[in-house]
């Protein structure tokens, strides 16, 4: 049996957890952690609303030639690191 996360844990995990990015069991555990912990389960409701309506905003703000500049100074920087 695996040990339980606590706070700091869930708080490093959060991202990846609403990405969908984690594995199966750690997602489990998260889960598991969320249902006993009233203030992680806020923090990361918080987190997922914050993250959706920076997205929702960014997308629709966006012109569509600033995003493909955007987007190929990043592949371009990460090519040379």
């Amino acid at each position: 049996m695996t040990a339980p996360l606590d706070c700091v844990e869930v708080v490093e995990l959060v991202t990846s957890y609403l990405d969908g990015a984690l594995d199966d069991a750690t997602a489990e555990r998260v889960r598991e952690h969320l249902s006993l912990c009233d203030g992680c389960a806020e923090y990361v409701e918080q987190m997922r609303v914050t993250a959706g309506v920076v997205a929702a905003g960014v997308e629709e703000q966006l012109d569509p030639g600033v995003r493909d500049r955007l987007l190929s100074a990043f592949r371009d920087f990460h090519r040379k690191a």
